[in-house]
């Protein structure tokens, strides 16, 4: 009963301070997308507004550049309290990067924000280290609950994106009732969630062995696009530092070769613009109708470049976007519905570039509902397989035995 008692509080005030966090981000990125769509133009400030951020966190922001790999290596051994500065300098370069076009997700910053608030406990309550730890980890899953409206995947993601193919159980309590208690404060202030509009997605048409083998060989290929994703970012980020030893030059190329590439599509009459920001648009159009084969292509190479160039914001919303267009595409191939292909992806690729397949499977569940369970199970199993023990968190440790 002691137990119980500390941790719903701490679990408690972790939920509310990463919940309204989680929301008033979801608001400011509402507004910036806005008005990004509303004027195209401001792309081209983009390498300015690169350059800003760089420059901040050289000056500000040196001792959390890490973000998410931050948060992970105090869990494994904790040393320093996450400097609260973490929360508002990632709250507002996201907003920033998004403003103007980088190709970057919400589930970093809302983590980071979730365990840098989390972390101001262990001052309060003068935290003994595994306890530190255990409210890291809630921070963790309240973030990404609140992010995407997803409690028992946020949960369980606290849980198991700590050690690859292993999970840590002795935060359970914490990290779930965090998760659910986020998702409601975030809804409180009245925020919703992005909707997919998969349909209602029962069995696959036709013999279900020739379904389950399509759905396999997506998983494939799922998984070695999450693999890809991984190795491309962290390879052109490592490219980046050993030629700009002076940081903020890094997000500024970055910046003017994507305001570039937008702006030659543009002259060209196509619309690249689609792959900016979250691109939330694609991925509710890869539920409904059928894509061109190269969106998911297009949104890789763009998050890519903003990631690996030192743009700030998140990986997993891109992630979706790239896996529920891939899905799309595969789906007339693997003579699978498109809308069920589609939702599978949308997991599915996350599951291999995160090394998270349980967490993504529940994920799937709660947007798509039930009955896709047991085909994301597979699909997501198949992506962590293919995808290797290196992943998109560097920080994320590999089993010792």
């Amino acid at each position: 009963m002691r137990y119980l008692g500390k941790w719903s509080l701490l679990a408690g005030i972790v939920a509310v301070l990463a919940g309204s966090a989680s929301a008033f981000f979801l608001v400011a990125l509402d507004v910036a997308t806005a008005w990004r769509e509303a004027y195209r133009w401001v792309v081209w400030l983009l390498p300015l507004a690169g350059f800003a951020v760089g420059w901040i966190y050289l000056h500000v922001g040196s001792r959390v550049e890490a973000g998410n790999n931050l948060l992970i290596d105090e869990i494994h051994d904790p040393k320093n309290v996450v400097p609260l500065r973490l929360a508002p300098l990632i709250l507002c370069s996201t907003v920033v990067s998004h403003l103007f076009g980088a190709s970057v997700g919400r589930e970093g910053t809302a983590v980071q924000m979730g365990g840098a608030l989390a972390d101001q406990l262990t001052h309060v309550f003068r935290l003994p280290r595994e306890d530190r730890s255990a409210v890291l980890m809630a921070g963790i899953s309240a973030g990404f609950a609140s992010v995407f409206g997803t409690p028992l995947a946020g949960a369980i993601f606290g849980l198991e994106v700590l050690v690859v193919g292993r999970m840590r159980f002795t935060a359970i309590y914490p990290c779930m009732l965090a998760a659910v208690l986020a998702d409601q404060v975030t809804r409180a202030w009245g925020v919703g969630h992005t909707h997919y509009p998969a349909g209602t997605l029962g069995a696959p048409d036709g013999p279900l062995l020739l379904a389950l083998a399509g759905i396999v060989a997506a998983g494939v290929v799922f998984g070695l696009v999450g693999r890809a994703f991984a190795a491309a970012t962290h390879g052109l980020s490592a490219w980046f530092k050993a030629r700009f030893a002076y940081a903020p030059l890094r997000p500024l190329i970055g910046g003017a070769v994507i305001a570039l590439v937008v702006g030659a599509g543009t002259a060209a009459g196509v619309d690249l613009h689609r792959y900016l920001g979250l691109g939330i648009g694609p991925m509710v159009e890869a539920f409904r109708v059928p894509l061109e084969w190269w969106d998911w292509l297009g949104k890789l190479v763009f998050t890519v470049t903003s990631l690996g160039s030192g743009f700030k914001g998140g990986e997993v919303t891109p992630l979706f976007n790239i896996g529920a267009t891939l899905g799309n595409v595969l789906a007339p191939v693997l003579h699978l519905p498109f809308p069920l292909l589609a939702a599978i992806g949308f997991v599915a690729v996350f599951a291999g570039a995160a090394n998270t397949p349980l967490a993504c499977t529940v994920m799937a569940m709660e947007l798509f509902g039930p009955a896709i369970g047991p085909y994301a199970a597979l699909a997501c199993a198949v992506a962590f397989m293919f995808s290797g023990q290196s992943g998109i968190y560097r920080a994320q440790r590999r089993p010792s035995a």
